[in-house]
């Protein structure tokens, strides 16, 4: 089952944006956020040749503060002429128990916003896959992704558009030097298994505290990621932790640490599929 609204997208001119900002803060702290985030998003589309102007983006809102941040930061965009794309908001609504069905329609038919909420009872199979007390979060995902590569297709749109910021990637990083014994992050751009459809990842410069503050300065509606009971696995949060620790201990570390992940010194590695490490016997120089 689902649900598609097609209105024209406000603004207003006089709150210096899109309608989403109409209730937005005023003070300079917040503009001053706003324009970092601005900044990184913009970034990220550029440094990663992200944007082809005429093409359609299915932007999916999850109901967390990063989608929500996500959705306002593109919106501003395209409210600035800065964003030549169509953008068509998706929320899958999975069938958890307690899950607000009210809360995302209402938001976005209010500002105008053109959506498509999707019903699609992934929990169900969650739930008589794995046994009472498991972790739900990695299958639901895949399930859920799955359901949006199909809403894309549907939907006649080049992108899924995904709300992952840089400590998300930073996290995946660790996890799989730490127990996948590779180098990988979650990249910002990617193609699908398929190679159909890519992958987005705007916020891959955006900090998740200055999401938050975001968030929470503009109000949004959030739905909680835990109305299954369950969370997230142990290993990331330990890594959250790892990386807050450090940020507290040294701040801007993180940021650093991001750049870090595109700028890499094959040479330096040892890795022998990146670098022709037995290559260097011939063009060494003769004593």
């Amino acid at each position: 089952m689902s649900e598609v609204m097609d209105a024209p997208v406000a603004d207003d001119a006089e709150t210096g944006g899109h309608a989403i900002y109409a209730h937005a803060p005023r003070s300079g702290e917040f503009n001053k956020l706003r324009k970092r985030l601005i900044r990184n998003t913009r970034e990220a589309l550029d440094k990663f040749a992200m944007v082809r102007p005429g093409e359609k983006w299915l932007v999916a809102l999850s109901g967390g503060k990063d989608s929500y941040s996500m959705l306002a930061l593109l919106l501003d965009l395209k409210w600035r002429g800065m964003l030549q794309v169509e953008l068509l908001v998706c929320n899958l609504d999975q069938g958890q128990p307690n899950f607000p069905k009210h809360i995302l329609p209402e938001f976005l038919t209010g500002l105008g916003i053109e959506h498509r909420i999707e019903y699609r009872d992934t929990y169900s199979i969650v739930t008589q896959k794995l046994p009472t007390g498991a972790t739900y979060c990695s299958l639901c995902s895949r399930l859920r992704r799955g359901n949006l590569y199909r809403i894309a297709r549907e939907e006649g749109c080049t992108a899924l558009v995904l709300g992952h910021h840089r400590d998300d990637s930073l996290e995946t990083f660790f996890m799989n030097m730490f127990h996948g014994g590779r180098l990988a992050a979650m990249p910002a751009r990617l193609l699908n298994d398929e190679g159909d459809l890519e992958v987005l990842r705007p916020l891959i410069y955006c900090g998740e505290e200055d999401l938050q503050r975001f968030s929470d300065a503009m109000a949004f509606p959030i739905i909680p990621c835990d109305l299954c009971g369950s969370q997230d696995g142990l290993e990331r949060n330990a890594m959250k932790a790892m990386l807050n620790d450090i940020e507290k201990r040294m701040p801007g570390r993180k940021d650093v640490m991001i750049r870090a992940l595109g700028n890499i010194n094959a040479s330096h590695m040892l890795d022998t599929k990146l670098f022709d490490f037995a290559g260097l016997f011939d063009k060494r120089t003769a004593p």
